[in-house]
Order: C-alpha cells, then structure tokens, then sequence
C-alpha cells in the first residue's frame, strides 16, 4: 500500500500539485456546527449549501462503496506587490488571485482526473471520483483529515510551506489506502491579523465566517444589491478579497510580481456590454459574478475612490446601462463622491428613472449633503 500511495503520489506532483494526502471515509463530526451555521443564515443567498447535508458528512452517502479519499493541493498565483501608484489615482480595481488566467474548476479537475487515472491503472477495478469544488464536499475538512493542512483563523486551509494560496481537489475512491497520517496540527497561535484587519468583520474569533460580511461573497454570490452600510468597506475589490490571506505570516514570502490582470482598469469595465464581458471573461472564474455582478461592484469601486474622474463614467453608466441593479450602484456611487456634476446628474436622471429601486438610490444620493466636492470630469 506504501507503493501505491507513492506513485499516486509521484503522479499528482507530476499534474502539478504540491500537497497529496490520504484519509479513509468516516463521518466528519461539522454535523452540529453545520447546522447552526446554516441556521444563523451565515451562508446568506447561498441556499444551496443547505442541500445534500448527509452527503457533505459522508461521501458514502453518495456511493456506499468508497472507502477513501485522496485530497491534493494545486497551487495559484499569489496577490501582487502592493502597486506604487494609488488604486484611487488610477481607478484600477482589485480582483483576487485565484481568479487570474483559465477557470480553475477546469483544469485542475482535469488534473485531478489525470491523477484519478493513474489509480485505474493501478487498479484496474477502482472506483474514482473527483471534485474541486464541483459538488457538496467539504474539501477544508477532508483535506484536514488527510493532513496536508490545517484550517485557519481565517477559515483556510493553511500549510506550513505553501500558505493557503493553492486550490484543493479530492479523489473519492473504493480502494483503502491504510492507516491514516498523524494529525498536521494547528500553527496560528496567538496571531490574530487576519481578524482584525477584515474590513467588514466577516471573521469570528471562533474559527467562523459570517458569508453576509465577507468581500468574496457580496462581489460574486450575492445577486442583489450590496447592503448599504458594507459599501465604502470593499474599497476596490470587484471580485473576490485576498486581505485574510494576504495579512496571514504564513503567506508572507508568497507576493508575486505585478500583474495588470489583478487591477483592472474600472471605467472599462464599467462600459462592457454583454458580448464584450462573455468575450473577456468566457474562459475565467470572474464569469460566475455574471456581467451585471462586476459592473456593479466597478461602480462602487469607482464610487470609493474620491477620485473626481470617476463622476464622467458614472454618470454615462447611470444614463444609458440596462440593468437596473447597475445603475442603482452607479447613482449611489456618485452620491458618495458628490459635487455639482454628480448632483445635476442624479437630478436629471431622477426624472426620467423607471425602476423604482433605482429612483431610491437616486433620491438616497441627493439625500446625502455632507460628501466630498468633485466637479472635475
């Protein structure tokens, strides 16, 4: 079994993955915490993680014949070197890393399949099946018990020598792979950063994530508006937020070089119809915000800057963009910077606005006397 597990081993390193465990399938004991998690509505708009609770627990609700689990760790380009120029200065906007270049559900699932493969060889007869975020598992806790990390403060899974920036994938499969390795123990200690410096305070002391308050989930789950009190709080992250990780001891050697992908320019964005947003982003993770998802958040980026340049794509986007849920972004962003060009425009608009939802936001942002001037366009 000792040779088995090393060239599945010698064969994940191969399709590019740094961390391989094994761990039989027992019953993970999340049952209680699961459910009162769920019940105190931590998963916000995410109702589907309400489903297929057993399955979650115990894979073998899906198939009774698995025995054990492969979980393996592929990593991702970390966030960049904080650029010298503001993010204000130059209305750029900040995407997280693991979103950069090809959808990581694709390719690393075809990795692990690869890996999956390998096993069938060996065995001829095994049953294989992969994930990588692909279905109702709990990766952090399978990836806990094969011991390739431990889950943080920040609730990721963290490694001594690779951090947290690498995406995790798991082979389910009817072969038993043995004893399982010692527990990888928890290296936190009495580092608190990752708490403390969350912006929204989506991070409980107990090793909790309130998805209501965190930055990823309100720029890529949550398909309403963004709640009012939360807005100023993302700054300008359009897509997911790298903070918990970035601040992490573990991660600090882990800064990349600079790459424009990562902070994208927001007035263009913010001008993408539907065919350009499908074309720029067919093949990348940031397609799940969907294209009215991103234009949002663009606008409040772009309202979170103070930067008086921001007022001319604005108000265009107010004046002319279909969805409304957009505009009502794009009218409280000019609320927030305020100045003559931004108020006359809201006025304008206001006269003509058909979606009720968005007349509030206009009126909310005319509301608002006490923002900062911006007459330059």
């Amino acid at each position: 079994m000792v040779d088995l597990k090393e060239r599945l081993s010698a064969a994940a390193v191969e399709q590019g993955f740094v961390l391989v465990g094994f761990a039989s399938l027992r019953p993970l004991d999340r049952g209680r915490f699961f459910s009162d998690w769920l019940a105190g509505g931590r998963h916000g708009e995410m109702s589907y993680l309400a489903l297929e609770p057993q399955r979650r627990l115990d894979p073998r609700f899906l198939d009774p014949r698995l025995r054990s689990v492969i979980s393996l760790g592929y990593p991702y380009q970390a966030p960049p070197r904080p650029s010298r120029v503001s993010w204000r200065e130059e209305l750029r906007g900040r995407v997280a890393a693991y979103a950069l270049g090809e959808d990581y559900h694709r390719y690393v699932l075809a990795k692990a399949r690869r890996v999956g493969e390998v096993l069938n060889a060996l065995r001829p007869r095994a049953l294989t099946r992969a994930y990588v975020d692909t279905g109702p598992v709990f990766e952090r806790e399978w990836a806990l018990k094969a011991s390739i990390g431990w889950i943080g403060k920040n609730t990721n899974l963290l490694n001594r020598r690779y951090g947290s920036y690498f995406f995790l994938a798991e082979i389910f499969t009817d072969v038993d792979f043995g004893a399982d390795s010692p527990p990888y123990g928890a290296h936190c200690g009495r580092c608190r950063q990752c708490l403390e410096l969350c912006p929204t305070g989506a991070l409980e002391g107990s090793y909790v994530m309130d998805a209501r308050l965190c930055i990823s989930y309100l720029t890529i789950e949550l398909r309403g508006p963004i709640p009012l009190p939360l807005r100023t709080k993302l700054g300008n992250w359009i897509f997911g937020c790298d903070i918990c990780q970035e601040v992490c001891p573990w991660n600090s050697e882990a800064q990349s070089q600079p790459d424009e992908r990562l902070t994208p320019y927001l007035p263009e964005l913010l001008a993408l119809d539907q065919a350009q947003f499908s074309k720029r982003f067919s093949r990348s993770a940031i397609k799940r915000a969907k294209r009215r998802g991103l234009l949002r958040n663009a606008a409040v980026a772009l309202g979170n800057s103070g930067n008086p340049r921001a007022v001319a794509p604005l108000a265009a986007c107010l004046e002319r963009e279909p969805e409304p849920l957009v505009r009502a972004h794009a009218a409280w962003a000019l609320g927030h910077l305020g100045g003559g060009v931004s108020r006359r425009t809201l006025e304008r608009r206001r006269k003509s606005e058909p979606d009720p939802t968005v007349a509030n936001e206009i009126a909310l942002a005319l509301a608002r006397g006490s923002a900062p001037e911006c007459e330059a366009v």
